[in-house]
C-alpha cells in the first residue's frame, strides 16, 4: 500500500477545493463579523492570536458544548498537526503525537497546571472531563521557556474562564451503546465576584477494544464536580478552583483488566496591579492523578505541587518583560507485580525553573524572546531559549519565524522502574525551526501555511544490555496548510498536515505517526438553528511490526441543534457516521494474523439543555 492518504479519491476532492487555513478569528453567526481571539498559552500572557509568532489554534466553547458526551481525544482529532492514538473507545489509553514528536513530548495544562503524570510524562486525557472547560488552546512547537519539561512538540491547555452572567442549567444527553451524560450547573455573578459550580455523570457500555474474536465491550463510567470562585476587578484578582473526576474503566479484549481512576486539581491564583505598568501574578496548584487496578495490587499515583510567581512589566510603550520562577515537587508512587519480580518505588522529584521573556509589539512587528534555566535535583542545571517574530508585510499578510530549544526530563519509570531503569539519565533535548505565513483574502476567506523541522538528541532508548540510556536522536520535518471561510452564518475549515518522522539512530520511520492528515469541518449556524459536519482522514502509519502497519482511515461526525427559546436547546450528534470500527494501532501478532485496537462504532445521541 503506497503511503498516500486513504481514501485518495475523497482526499483529492477535498484538497482540490482549497489548500490553507488560518485559525486567527472567531465568527459571530448573527453579524458575520470577526473578532480577534485572545490566547495565553504561547507566552503566559494575553495576546491576540494573529500577533503570536507561532502556530496556535483554539477549540471554542461552542464546539466543546456541541455534545456533552464527546471526550477530549475526539475533539483533538480535528487538529491535523496532532495524531491522537486511542486504544479503543471511552476511557482507553490515549497518546498524543504532536508534529511527529514522542507521546511524552506534548505538555497538557489545566488552567496553567501540568497534568502529565510522573510515571510516563504523558497525560491521561482519556480520563478528563470537559464540563467546565471554556476553550482549548493548541500550541504547536516548543514552549519549554514558558513551561519547562515535556513541551517539545507543543502544549495543549484546557481553560475554564470566569462566568460573565447569571445562569442555572441542566443538560441531558443519551443514545447508542447505552451512553448517557447528565450535567447540572450554576453561574453566580455579583458585581466583581463570581462562583461557578458543575456536577456531572457519564456512563457507557462502550465497545470492543480490539478486533480479537470474542472480545467483549469495555464499559466506562465517571462522576465529577468542579467549583470555582473569585473576585476580579481593575486592581486585583483572586480565585480558588477545585475539580475532581473519578470512575472506572474496563480494558483489554476479554476484560481481565479493570481500573479505578481519579484526577483532582486544586488551583489558587492571584494578581495585583502594582501600577499601570507592573502586574504581579501568583499561582499555587496541586494536581493528583491516580490509577488503581481492581484485580491486582498494581497502581500508579502522581501528585504535583507547583508554585509560580512572575512579574509583568510594560517598561516602555510596545515592550514588556515577564520575569518569574516556578517550583514543583512531584511525588511518584508506583507498583507493578509480576512473576519475574515486582517493580516498586516511591520517589520525590524537585525542580525549579527561572524564566525571563521579552515581547515587543509596534508598527506591524511582534517579537518574543526568552530564556529559562531549570535547576533540577536529579540532573542539575539545564538552559533553553526561544527567539520568534511576526511581521505584517502587507495589510492582509503576515509572516513569522520561530526558533526554540526545549527538553523532556526523564520520568520516574525511566529513572527507577525496574532493572532497565537508569537514575543517571539526562534530559532529551530538541531544537525547532519554523516559518509561516498568514493571509486574509476576500469574502471571508483566510489561509495559512507553515513549515518546520525539529531535531531531538539524547533520546532515551535501550542499549544492547536492555538498559535505558541517552543514545538516540530523531528528525521531524513537516508542515501544515489550511483554509478558513466564514460568511453569513456559513463556515468551513480545512487543514492538511504532513510529517516525516525519522529515527536518525536506526534510520527508520517512527511508529504511529501517519505522514498525512486532512481534516474538514463545515456547517451553518444562525444562533437558532445549526448543523455541522467534521471529517478526519489519515494515511497509514508504521507500527511495531513492520509487516503490519496501521491502515489509513476516514471518519466523519455530524452535529445539529435548535435553540427553541432562550431557555431550551435541543441537539443531536452522530460520531463515526459510517459505523466503521477503523483500526487505531497494532495490538498483537500471532500465527493466526494481526490483531488491532479499534475505534468505537457509530454513536448517535440526542439531548436537551434547560437554562434559567
Amino acid at each position: 500500500m503506497s503511503r498516500i492518504l486513504v481514501p485518495s479519491a475523497l482526499t483529492a476532492s477535498i484538497l482540490s477545493a482549497s489548500f490553507a487555513y488560518a485559525d486567527t478569528t472567531v465568527l459571530n453567526a448573527n453579524t458575520a463579523a470577526t473578532l480577534p481571539v485572545i490566547v495565553v498559552t504561547a507566552s503566559k500572557t494575553p495576546k491576540a492570536i494573529d500577533q503570536v509568532p507561532a502556530r496556535i489554534s483554539v477549540i471554542d466553547e461552542q464546539t466543546i458544548q456541541q455534545s456533552a458526551v464527546t471526550d477530549l481525544p475526539h475533539l483533538l482529532q480535528r487538529e491535523a498537526a496532532l495524531n491522537i492514538v486511542q486504544l479503543g473507545s471511552y476511557g482507553q489509553q490515549t497518546s498524543i503525537f504532536t508534529r511527529g514528536t514522542n507521546s511524552n513530548h506534548t505538555l497538557v495544562l489545566k488552567d496553567g497546571m501540568r497534568s502529565n503524570t510522573a510515571t510516563s510524562s504523558a497525560a491521561n486525557i482519556n480520563l478528563f472531563d470537559l464540563t467546565g472547560v471554556s476553550r482549548i488552546e493548541v500550541l504547536k512547537g516548543p514552549a519549554s521557556v514558558q513551561y519547562g519539561s515535556d513541551a517539545i512538540g507543543g502544549v495543549i491547555q484546557l481553560i475554564s474562564e470566569a462566568p460573565k452572567t447569571q445562569k442555572l442549567f441542566t443538560t441531558l444527553e443519551g443514545g447508542e451503546l447505552d451512553t448517557y451524560k447528565a450535567i447540572v450547573g450554576a453561574d453566580l455573578v455579583q458585581n466583581d465576584a463570581y462562583m461557578q459550580i458543575r456536577g456531572q455523570r457519564l456512563e457507557t457500555d462502550g465497545s470492543a477494544v480490539t478486533n480479537t474474536p470474542g472480545a467483549k465491550d469495555a464499559g466506562y463510567d465517571q462522576t465529577g464536580y468542579s467549583v470555582k470562585g473569585g473576585i476580579e476587578n481593575a486592581l486585583y484578582a483572586v480565585s480558588a478552583q477545585l475539580e475532581e473526576n473519578q470512575g472506572n474503566v474496563e480494558y483489554n479484549p476479554f476484560l481481565t483488566g479493570n481500573q479505578d481512576f481519579s484526577n483532582r486539581l486544586l488551583n489558587l491564583k492571584g494578581s495585583y496591579n502594582i501600577n499601570s505598568d507592573i502586574k504581579a501574578n501568583a499561582r499555587f496548584s496541586e494536581y493528583k492523578d491516580e490509577l488503581d487496578q481492581t484485580n491486582s495490587n498494581d497502581y500508579a499515583h502522581t501528585k504535583h505541587r507547583e508554585t509560580d510567581l512572575n512579574l509583568a512589566w510594560n517598561f516602555v510603550q510596545g515592550q514588556n518583560v515577564l520575569l518569574g520562577a516556578t517550583h514543583r515537587q512531584t511525588d511518584a508512587d508506583y507498583l507493578t507485580e509480576a512473576s519475574w519480580g515486582d517493580t516498586r518505588y516511591n520517589e520525590k522529584l524537585k525542580t525549579t525553573g527561572y524564566y525571563l521573556q521579552h515581547q515587543y509589539q509596534a508598527n506591524g512587528v511582534s517579537t518574543q524572546a526568552g530564556i529559562r534555566v531549570e535547576d533540577d535535583d536529579k540532573y542539575g542545571t539545564h538552559t533553553v531559549g526561544q527567539l520568534a517574530g511576526r511581521i505584517q508585510i502587507a495589510p492582509l499578510t503576515s509572516v513569522y519565524a520561530n526558533i526554540g530549544t526545549a527538553f523532556h526530563a526523564p520520568d520516574a519509570n525511566q529513572l527507577y522502574g525496574g532493572s532497565s531503569a537508569n537514575p543517571d539519565l539526562t534530559p532529551e533535548e530538541s531544537i525547532s525551526y519554523e516559518l509561516g505565513i498568514d493571509q486574509n483574502l476576500v469574502y471571508g476567506l483566510s489561509t495559512y501555511a507553515s513549515v518546520y523541522q525539529t531535531r531531538v538528541k539524547d533520546l532515551i532508548g535501550y542499549n544492547s544490555s536492555f538498559k535505558l540510556e541517552n543514545i538516540q536522536k530523531a528528525k521531524l520535518t513537516g508542515g501544515e496548510v489550511g483554509l478558513n471561510w466564514a460568511q453569513d452564518g456559513w463556515f468551513s475549515k480545512l487543514e492538511y498536515a504532513y510529517v516525516q518522522p525519522k529515527n536518525e539512530t536506526t534510520n527508520k520511520e517512527l511508529t504511529r505517526r501517519p505522514r498525512q492528515t486532512a481534516t474538514l469541518t463545515s456547517g451553518w449556524d444562525n444562533s437558532v438553528y445549526g448543523v455541522s459536519a467534521s471529517l478526519v482522514a489519515k494515511s497509514r502509519a508504521k507500527d511495531y511490526s513492520p509487516q503490519n502497519p496501521t491502515p489509513g482511515f476516514v471518519t466523519a461526525n455530524l452535529n445539529a441543534f435548535y435553540q427553541y427559546n432562550p431557555n431550551v436547546r435541543v441537539f443531536a450528534n452522530i460520531q463515526n457516521i459510517g459505523d466503521k470500527t477503523y483500526k487505531t494501532a497494532l495490538y498483537n501478532t500471532s500465527a493466526t494474523g494481526a490483531e488491532y485496537y479499534i475505534a468505537a462504532p457509530r454513536l448517535a445521541t440526542a439531548g436537551i439543555t434547560l437554562s434559567y
